[in-house]
């Protein structure tokens, strides 16, 4: 018993990190019908930027803010500079966009910082918590935490602001958000400047645990599509659960089976839902583009 709740901890804490990147990936899909793949690039930027911050002297408040708030400039850069220009394009011409903007970011990354792994201090120590005969590290609590307060701030911000609102009417109908007089390049660059505040905080709270390196992106991304597409692309309850399901899986796989698959579980649960789920969990039954 002890064991399966080790390894629940872990999947959990896992997950919580997926989720974010998962809930970046709806937003920008919500508001503009792009599927990011540079969402885990801004997860690297957010670790590896707080950890050459540091190293520079700032204290790690002040350089996780700095860092958070230079993943939400390349976010507002690659909508303005890359993907507002390609209004109306294919959506696999869009994806490729994103996928050319995730390299670039990475070449960039690894002339600015390094080919090295990088870690952070815990935010509040190394030691265990024991709970029901297993033991969780206070970083984990620090992951779970903030993908939680992410998740409420967002449904608020979502459901209760004018802007808010304004986001999700421009994901409902672009045409009809614009004819009552929304900005919608306004909305669709806040849905990018958010995915990537989301998706740099994920980094700061999580590279005590994970590590980070220049190219660390790249596993992200797949992992968050992965739960985006298992709870439904589009559904941000839907994010949160395929997040946080794809962490225990594949904690849970690589504890009784063989560690060796661990990586290979987003990619399988890709494959299934494309075969057997193509709308996820949480998914509508009908996409309409407008």
């Amino acid at each position: 018993m002890s064991e399966f709740l080790q390894l629940a901890f872990s999947g959990l804490t896992v997950g919580a990190i997926y989720a974010l990147i998962a809930l970046g990936f709806t937003l920008i899909y919500n508001a503009s019908d792009v599927i990011n793949f540079a969402q885990g690039d801004f997860v690297m930027i957010g670790g590896m930027g707080t950890v050459f911050l540091m190293a520079a002297g700032l204290a790690l408040p002040v350089a996780a803010l700095i860092a958070v708030v230079a993943a939400v400039l390349v976010g507002l850069l690659l909508h303005r500079l890359a993907i507002e220009p390609a209004r109306g394009a294919s959506p696999v011409t869009l994806i490729m966009i994103t996928i050319g903007a995730s390299i670039f970011i990475k070449g960039v990354s690894q002339i600015i910082f390094d080919k090295q792994f990088h870690s952070l201090p815990a935010f509040s120590g190394d030691t265990p918590i024991p709970v029901g005969g297993a033991t969780i590290l206070p970083q984990s609590l620090w992951v779970m935490g903030t993908a939680l307060a992410l998740v409420v701030a967002l449904y608020l911000f979502l459901e209760h602001t004018l802007v808010g609102k304004a986001v999700l009417a421009t994901a409902a109908n672009r045409l009809a958000a614009k004819l009552v007089g929304i900005n919608v390049a306004l909305v669709l660059a806040l849905a990018f400047g958010l995915s990537a505040a989301m998706g740099a905080l994920a980094g700061v709270v999580a590279t005590p645990i994970t590590l980070t390196r220049y190219d660390i992106g790249t596993l992200f991304t797949l992992k968050g599509f992965a739960a985006a597409m298992l709870g439904g692309m589009g559904n941000p309850v839907g994010a949160v659960v395929g997040g946080l399901l794809i962490g225990l899986i594949e904690t849970f796989a690589a504890g009784y089976l063989s560690s060796t698959y661990k990586d290979a579980v987003a990619f399988l649960m890709i494959l299934v839902v494309l075969l057997f789920m193509p709308r996820g969990l949480f998914g509508s039954r009908t996409v309409e583009r407008v």
